[in-house]
């Protein structure tokens, strides 16, 4: 038997065996992972995530109260700046007043005040102390 009659029967009988049954359903591709189906699904999954992760973070930050975050005991009352660089700011602090001076690299505290607030008189208060003032203009009306 010559040896290309023997590889080629044997091709023709390795064929066969490959070939699939009547009744089975043919293979089919596996589906592309550029599909639209499947860039839409990951989309979807990609927006859940990241709505989920904005939702923690909001719900940690509105509700979980860690030490050092939020308003703590130093709150900044006002500032003034003095130059290009330098401001004077005023801070409350445990019931005090600070003015501190700040700079680039260095905060210096100027002077400590106390913290009772002078009161602005309201414009009813200013009318009545107007109204009741004697009338130093000379003029009798």
């Amino acid at each position: 038997m010559n040896p290309t009659a023997l590889i080629s029967t044997l091709l023709l009988m390795s064929a066969g065996a490959v070939a699939a049954a009547p009744d089975e359903a043919p293979a089919q591709l596996a589906p592309s992972p550029l599909s639209p189906s499947n860039l839409i699904d990951t989309g979807l999954g990609l927006l859940v995530v990241l709505g989920l992760m904005l939702g923690m973070a909001w719900l940690v930050k509105r509700y979980v109260q860690l030490p050092g975050i939020g308003k703590g005991q130093v709150q900044i009352l006002g500032g003034v700046s003095l130059g290009s660089r330098e401001k004077a700011v005023l801070l409350s602090v445990e019931g005090k007043r600070l003015l501190v001076g700040v700079a680039p690299g260095r905060v210096q505290p100027l002077m400590i005040l106390p913290d009772t607030a002078v009161s602005q008189p309201t414009f009813a208060e200013q009318l009545d102390v107007a109204a009741a003032a004697p009338n130093l203009s000379g003029s009798e009306a």
